[in-house]
């Protein structure tokens, strides 16, 4: 792995200069790098991020990847990865003008990192570093096991067992109470605590009249400009007239405040705060791992769940940043052979290509704000032959802004259902797209495929079932006893993959140092309704729903039915 050559840099410079004045938006240097195709092999299991910690599994990937390219050569143009600055590696077999191009797509995936607010907690990181950071300090736990240096990579496996489950929104949400913070002033939890929950509770007991509470925030006011904001706010607790009136508050606002504290946003941060078996002292180094994957999976969240539409936005902009560039000369008829790879319908319908099926979907938005079709005057519309004659002429600008606001704010799940029934019914219906079905052949004995819908609602659907949605698992405090970990899935139509749960509940039992239950919802459905449902796919099968319990205590698995009802038909 080497730097791109001085001549590619300043050829990739130029680029930049056209990507920002044609309105995308990036600051800062960026890192490129020409990778051989044994470096991909060997960077892909670590998800591009050379710096991060060595795990054993990534090695058998590793041996996996050399096997399947000896058979079927092939690697990715191109890799970018969300750090400061941000790094992208090219494939050494890549001319020229194909980086040029590459290079495009590229841009396109900085101006989404650095602008889509799901990015926001990774924008000031050098993700690089921070991971070179936690490699050394596994390795350095490593060399102080010893022989024992294996239980390392077990832990280390234990919780990326779970580490799909991380508080991602969590963490926003904390981001978003800071910048909250800032914008209203800075509030302490106390004074937020005082005039938010504790008072509104006195006036909704008629203890307190609403000119009381404005009385108090004068009282505030006047403390804290008669003595600065903090010892303002401590004058304003201390006196004599609040704590006789209210003599209960400083013990409901330490309770509300342990109680704030002891609550983790995921079961990774449950169990470094709350497993005796991790904090004795002999186990606090599993603590630092527990953190190291908790922090990487979290870094991944945003990208995980925007890789559609960041796919359809960097093809957007690399084919029409790249058709404009007169570095295209010559090379018109390999731009739309290498294009035609990238964004194409996949094969019989099945399945979803985000290059091209997002990428439409941005341009169908544009066209419409282009339009004015998102105005309320288009939406409230009844009459088809005026929908379809409807155009504001608002003109590129209109189109273009709306582009960069969509790319801003939603991820994929906002983008896929950010159209109204009917247009997305229209986006559709002008790109003949389609939900394909499978279904045997009695006669031939072979599967088809055939065109099951042609409905707009029917083909959201299908985006929706293929998007990343990792299982929502609560700690249920209330049914965990002496120290026992009681976990609870809530059922959003998707089940677990069972055959994953003994293994997980074993890592977590460990983590823990105590049992570990699990209760989820599982399907069962007979041979003879499946036979059904594979000769006529419209067929609706009986099924059975069942609520069971999963239960590890002493690397015993054992599951009790809860609850069972008769579905379908």
């Amino acid at each position: 792995m080497e730097l791109i050559s001085q001549k590619t840099k300043e050829i990739m410079e130029e680029c930049k200069k056209r990507a920002l004045s044609a309105g995308l938006s990036f600051k800062g240097e960026s890192l490129e790098y020409i990778v051989t195709n044994q470096g991909f092999l060997e960077l892909s299991p670590k998800v591009m991020i050379p710096t991060l910690y060595d795990f054993w599994a990534d090695d058998v990937e590793i041996v996996r990847n050399k096997w399947l390219y000896n058979v079927y050569p092939h690697n990715p143009y191109e890799t970018v990865i969300n750090t400061r600055p941000p790094m992208s590696f090219y494939n050494d077999n890549n001319p020229d003008w194909l980086n040029v191009m590459i290079f495009y797509h590229v841009l396109g995936h900085i101006d989404f990192f650095q602008n889509n607010v799901f990015f926001r907690n990774t924008w000031n990181d050098d993700f690089c570093g921070q991971a070179l950071a936690d490699k050394r300090l596994i390795n350095r736990i490593r060399e102080e096991m010893g022989d024992k240096k294996r239980w390392v990579d077990y832990v280390i496996e234990f919780a990326r067992g779970i580490d799909n489950l991380v508080g991602y929104y969590g963490e926003l949400g904390e981001d978003d109470k800071s910048v909250s913070g800032n914008v209203l002033g800075t509030l302490s939890e106390r004074i937020r605590f005082y005039f938010g929950e504790f008072l509104k509770n006195h006036y909704e007991s008629k203890t307190v009249p609403i000119k009381f509470y404005y009385d108090e925030i004068s009282r505030l006011n006047l403390s804290q400009e008669q003595f600065g904001q903090k010892v303002g706010e401590e004058v304003f607790f201390d006196d004599p007239f609040l704590k006789s009136k209210f003599p209960e508050f400083k013990n409901a606002f330490e309770k509300k405040d342990k109680k704030n504290k002891l609550k983790p946003k995921d079961i990774l941060q449950y169990l470094v705060e709350n497993s005796d078996f991790i904090n004795k002292d002999e186990n606090k180094w599993m603590k630092d791992i527990l953190g190291i994957v908790r922090r990487t999976s979290l870094y991944f969240q945003p990208q995980i769940r925007t890789k559609n539409s960041h796919e359809g936005w960097a093809s957007l902009w690399h084919e029409r940043l790249f058709v404009a560039d007169p570095r295209i000369k010559s090379h018109e008829v390999g731009f739309a052979l290498t294009n035609s790879k990238v964004v194409v319908d996949p094969p019989g319908g099945i399945g979803l290509n985000p290059y091209i099926g997002f990428k439409r979907l941005y341009e169908f938005i544009e066209g419409m704000a282009m339009k004015g079709k998102l105005s309320a005057e288009y939406q409230l519309l009844e009459d088809a032959e005026a929908r379809k004659n409807f155009d504001k002429k608002l003109g590129e600008d209109a189109g273009k802004n709306t582009l960069l606001e969509i790319r801003k704010n939603l991820n994929d799940s906002m983008l896929v259902n950010f159209l109204s029934d009917d247009d997305f019914q229209d986006f559709v219906d002008k790109h003949n797209l389609f939900v394909a079905g499978r279904r045997l052949n009695p006669d031939k004995l072979v599967i088809e495929i055939y065109i099951k819908s042609r409905s707009g609602r029917e083909y959201r659907k299908m985006l929706n079932d293929s998007l990343y949605h990792p299982p929502s698992i609560l700690i249920n405090e209330d049914k965990s006893r002496e120290g026992e970990l009681y976990l609870d899935h809530v059922f959003e139509g998707r089940t677990l993959v069972t055959e994953y749960i003994p293994a997980v509940l074993m890592g977590l039992s460990y983590l823990a140092g105590n049992t570990i239950s699990l209760e989820t919802t599982e399907f069962d459905i007979e041979r003879e309704e499946r036979e059904n449902l594979l000769f006529d796919p419209e067929y609706t099968p009986y099924y059975k729903r069942f609520r069971v319990r999963y239960t590890c205590k002493d690397k015993v698995i054992e599951k009790t039915m809860l609850s069972a009802d008769e579905i379908g038909g």
